[in-house]
């Protein structure tokens, strides 16, 4: 070998180093993500620029099943693994798990001010008062309609604090004259059933604050839906082809025109938006109301900081990027998500769509959020609301399908929450 040979051999071997070096100083973060809609992209598109601005940080979105959110992610969490960050709805069941962000990022005040009313809900039991991530979306629960059908029903739709039942009668209505299979569908959860109960005049927590699940205003609601499966307002085989506490929603059949009315919530304009277009007009209409409230269920997805992460320096970084009022007024904007941030609520957001439809919805769910009931807030700020949420819906689905009676069902409920948050609170 010459020496000119080796010298530019070595001159290669240092390069190389210098480059693996490069390489190996990138320090990469994973975000575990699901999508409900477009906010997948969007997303993508403000991390891509983040990875652009920042070439020592590589931010790898990782797209997931929301079953995976809801079931693998908390397995992976309690056996010390997991991504960096990850965006999730069961706030206070993982809170445990959170980060607490306040020494990585720039102006804790900025987060408190704009974050403040929904970082309760991601608190850890116990701790002291911390910052651990923001509301990708604030979300509403409440129903949609088919507000064509009903037009070529010739059926006025029900106005002003109308009730459950005025709704549920409305859309037989409608279902019987246009031949429409399904005149009711909700999703099959125990948090879109929450609300209703609420609004029926459910508790859901006794005097001193400890969970009451099964009451009269609960067992009012879990009654009529109870019916509405027996009489064909609602399919059976909707609710009837999973089991458990399995969630399970009715998007097809609503953007099918194949229910008259959807209950679900405000997560689902951007993907009808994009699935129904103008086909016929979606309308969005308010909580319908009980003895006690006309509420919802506020609720929504936070993509919080793990404890898993071994970079928190670089989570912060990122976290103060994406928590930003210029990005989160392009991400709620381009996603048509109702804020989660006090300033963008205030002063508004430039909302990317010219579909009235959607502009409706909008607005409708957003006008609804100061008529919340306070329960409904609790409930969801509640560190063992899945467990009171699943013990509902399991037990109300096995009366449904006839596998006990609605009074075994609500005892099983009781018996559910209880011994589950034994174990849960032996566990920690």
């Amino acid at each position: 070998m010459t020496k000119q040979f080796r010298i530019a051999l070595a001159a290669g071997v240092a390069s190389a180093a210098l480059t693996a070096g490069a390489a190996f100083a990138e320090t990469e973060l994973r975000m575990a993500w699901y999508n409900d809609g477009i906010e997948g992209e969007v997303m993508q598109d403000i991390l891509d620029r983040f990875n652009a601005d920042n070439p020592d940080i590589n931010v790898v979105l990782d797209v997931l099943p929301y079953k995976a959110i809801l079931e693998s992610l908390p397995v992976q969490l309690a056996a010390g693994e997991g991504p960096d960050l990850a965006r999730v709805t069961d706030l206070g069941g993982l809170s445990q798990y959170y980060m607490d962000l306040t020494p990585y990022i720039s102006n804790p005040d900025y987060w408190r001010e704009n974050f403040g009313p929904f970082l309760k809900w991601m608190q850890p039991v116990g701790a002291e008062p911390q910052i651990s991530g923001f509301m990708t979306q604030l979300t509403v629960t409440g129903p949609y309609v088919n507000k064509t059908l009903f037009e070529q029903a010739g059926v006025a739709m029900p106005g002003e604090n109308a009730t459950w039942s005025d709704w549920a009668a409305a859309s037989r209505e409608v279902a019987e004259k246009l031949d429409i299979p399904i005149p009711m569908a909700w999703d099959r959860s125990g948090h879109r059933v929450a609300g209703p109960a609420i609004s029926m005049g459910a508790g859901m927590f006794d005097a001193d604050g400890g969970p009451a699940l099964v009451d009269d205003g609960l067992k009012a609601m879990a009654t009529m839906l109870y019916d509405w499966h027996q009489d064909g307002t609602m399919a059976k085989e909707l609710w009837g082809s999973v089991s458990g506490s399995q969630y399970l929603g009715a998007n097809e059949e609503f953007a099918n025109a194949q229910t008259v009315l959807y209950m679900s919530g405000s997560w689902q304009i951007p993907q009808f938006a994009e699935k129904i277009g103008d086909a016929f007009d979606w309308w969005a209409v308010p909580a319908p109301c009980g003895p006690a409230a006309c509420t919802g269920m506020p609720g929504g997805a936070a993509l919080v900081a793990l404890k898993t992460s071994e970079h928190p320096e670089e989570v912060g970084k990122l976290m103060d990027y994406l928590s930003s009022e210029e990005v989160l007024n392009e991400f709620y904007g381009r996603t048509l998500f109702i804020p989660g941030h006090l300033g963008l609520a205030k002063s508004g957001v430039d909302f990317q769509t010219e579909d009235p439809r959607a502009e409706h919805a909008l607005l409708t769910f957003a006008s609804a959020v100061p008529g919340i009931s306070p329960i409904a807030f609790d409930l969801q700020g509640y560190v063992h609301n899945r467990v009171m949420f699943n013990a509902l819906i399991s037990r109300l689905g096995e009366a449904i399908v006839g596998e006990l009676t609605l009074d075994q069902a609500f005892d099983r409920m009781t018996q559910d929450v209880e011994q589950q948050i034994a174990e849960k609170q032996r566990e920690n």
